[in-house]
């Protein structure tokens, strides 16, 4: 079976953003969303919009975000929408916070944990996503990328919450009280969904920069431990994540031994090989420098 291709770019900047975008050789269509960390209030990490300007005006994307299912400056739409501007977002971009109206159902037939995801209803209003993720550490998750992104990032408040207690309506205590492999299947399982619902017109550009151990979702986060390292971009989600992960392993920074303890401590790289099984990606992979 042939290798999927992951496109990297050592300086980060604008232009070679939508450079590593066009190396995919693909044109996203239709309406298309581009599912970024906006950034919780307070944090210090996530990647500001001017980063990211010109790959979504060249996607002619609108922002999505959904709402958080902990207590803080986005878990309501009023609120995350005061974020949104605040941060700049809004400034730039059209912005949509997805689940402002409701949640939508996706099936997930074959899922290890979840049977079923629930999402920002207004995904039905997209033909096309651009998953644009800042790699990064994360305190349950040990690791944020793209799988990240499609499961937690597009789930609706509700269903956060739901993928965390892992397939059970549970209690805010409850999403920090699961069995770890279990909740990061639940992850994949929830990515899965979200990778069907879209097939072919989805795209994932993974970010390393600013990469502290901590979320954006992080109010107060820990400065960043490494080195940027640059930009990766594919179509597939298992392997852009796969290589960023191999190349924090790879890497010759004094601080890479500080974020691998964080993931490998949260069993992070547990959600790719879930992820894997499920058939949305594939661990192989030929890294192509740009």
């Amino acid at each position: 079976m042939e290798k999927a291709k992951v496109y990297f770019i050592k300086e980060i900047n604008p232009s070679n953003i939508v450079k590593a975008y066009e190396a995919l050789g693909i044109k996203l269509d239709g309406k298309v969303a581009v599912k970024l960390h906006s950034g919780e209030d307070g944090n210090q990490n996530y990647i500001k919009p001017e980063m990211v300007k010109e790959i979504v005006d060249h996607v002619k994307g609108t922002i999505v975000e959904c709402n958080t299912a902990y207590d803080g400056m986005r878990d309501t739409t009023e609120k995350h929408e005061a974020l949104m501007a605040s941060h700049g977002w809004s400034k730039y971009f059209d912005v949509d916070i997805m689940d402002r109206d409701g949640e939508l159902t996706l099936p997930i037939p074959n899922g290890k944990i979840l049977k079923e995801n629930f999402v920002g209803s207004h995904l039905e209003n997209y033909d096309s996503m651009l998953v644009l993720s800042h790699f990064k550490g994360h305190p349950m998750g040990g690791y944020g990328g793209a799988l990240k992104q499609l499961s937690i990032g597009v789930a609706s408040g509700h269903g956060k919450r739901y993928i965390h207690c892992c397939g059970h309506d549970g209690s805010y205590e409850d999403m920090f009280n699961q069995k770890q492999e279990e909740f990061l299947e639940s992850m994949a399982d929830a990515a899965s969904s979200v990778v069907n619902h879209f097939k072919d017109h989805i795209a994932y550009i993974n970010v390393m920069c600013n990469m502290s151990v901590d979320c954006d979702c992080c109010a107060v986060a820990e400065d960043p431990c490494m080195q940027d390292i640059g930009i990766l971009a594919s179509t597939d989600p298992v392997a852009i994540d796969q290589a960023c992960i191999d190349l924090v392993k790879n890497s010759n920074d004094p601080g890479r031994d500080h974020l691998l303890e964080r993931i490998n401590s949260r069993k992070g790289t547990h959600t790719i090989d879930a992820a894997s099984d499920l058939g949305i990606g594939s661990k192989e992979y030929e890294l192509i420098e740009l």
